[in-house]
């Protein structure tokens, strides 16, 4: 199993935590550094700044030599399918090919009313989805395309340069909807991300997966298995309690999504344990991983919250990462 940083960009992420942390991905041995794609605080803090996502991964990929990065995700209802490819091919050359490009059909209803995007029933979403995959793809052909879908179309569009791969960009598909996004992860995704979910949960949606591939012919085995959780680590009782107490605050905000009172230490980590997070001492993390990994979980991308505590991810880098 490889560990990566997941870094919330919208959660008050300057340009000198962002670059702190890219740096120690890449010098303590992570795999992977990935941030979110949203314009606004998901946790309803209004005052907290959002880094833009396409300059902050081109410093990633400038300031780095070994590891991957890109987004988790991508929403297609306000990222448009041509704004995608051209970015992503351009990240692949930058990095020399190290750029994965994370898409997903959208969900955040209030960021979405906020800077007047539509946010289109489950089922359109989905759609638009499907056709922004075809029309990435189609794009880093390289040859003029033409296509008329219901939500994009294109009229003899050429884009070049064309991905270093004959394959094209890594794709990662973003959700566990188990009738629409799953078919597209089958069809589409060269690694599948399934949002917050626990042990049975990604089971049975893996289940669904494979189902799905077979009816298309494709070997289960070609999509890597990713996993994004928070986590909460500590040397001592103590420790682990204070940072659940700071954790807790960056999760609070005037319109609460994930924590909708306030807890005390102990409660909050049994909360967070409830919810899979990866909770304890770096022994038990190592355990928790070893359970993810049991089940074909790949690459488990770790969400760091408190930037500033640089010192709970080199703990992760030398009593965790090296046991897994």
């Amino acid at each position: 199993m490889k560990l990566g940083i997941m870094v919330e960009g919208q959660e008050d992420v300057t340009w000198e935590r962002w670059l702190r942390v890219v740096d120690l991905a890449e010098a303590l041995g992570f795999d992977s550094i990935w941030r979110s794609d949203h314009l606004t605080s998901v946790v309803g803090a209004s005052e907290r700044a959002s880094l833009a996502l396409w300059p902050s991964l081109t410093a990633a990929a400038l300031r780095t030599k070994r590891i991957r990065f890109g987004q988790l995700v991508s929403p297609v209802t306000f990222r448009h399918p041509v704004e995608l490819a051209q970015h992503a091919v351009a990240l692949d050359h930058l990095s020399g090919g190290r750029y994965v490009l994370g898409i997903g059909a959208g969900w955040f209803e209030r960021e979405h009313r906020a800077f007047g995007f539509v946010l289109p029933p489950v089922r359109e979403r989905s759609e638009r989805l499907r056709e922004a995959l075809e029309v990435i793809r189609l794009l880093w052909s390289g040859e003029p395309i033409t296509y008329r879908g219901q939500h994009f179309c294109l009229e003899q569009a050429v884009l070049r340069p064309r991905p270093l791969r004959p394959s094209g960009v890594p794709i990662m598909i973003g959700g566990g909807g188990e009738r629409k996004t799953l078919r597209l992860v089958a069809q589409f995704a060269d690694e599948w991300n399934p949002g917050f979910t626990d042990p049975d949960g990604f089971r049975r949606k893996d289940e669904r997966l494979r189902a799905y591939c077979s009816e298309l012919g494709r070997d289960p085995a070609t999509i890597r298995r990713t996993l994004m959780a928070g986590y909460v680590i500590g040397r001592t009782e103590a420790e682990l309690r204070k940072r659940a107490m700071r954790l807790q605050a960056y999760l609070t905000g005037e319109q609460p999504l994930y924590f909708t009172r306030r807890y005390e230490a102990d409660e909050f980590l049994a909360e967070l344990r409830r919810r899979s997070w990866f909770v304890g001492r770096p022994a038990e993390i190592v355990d928790q991983l070893r359970t993810w990994a049991a089940l074909g979980v790949d690459l488990v991308m770790l969400q760091t919250l408190d930037l500033d505590d640089i010192d709970q991810i080199e703990l992760i880098a030398r009593e965790v990462l090296p046991h897994v």
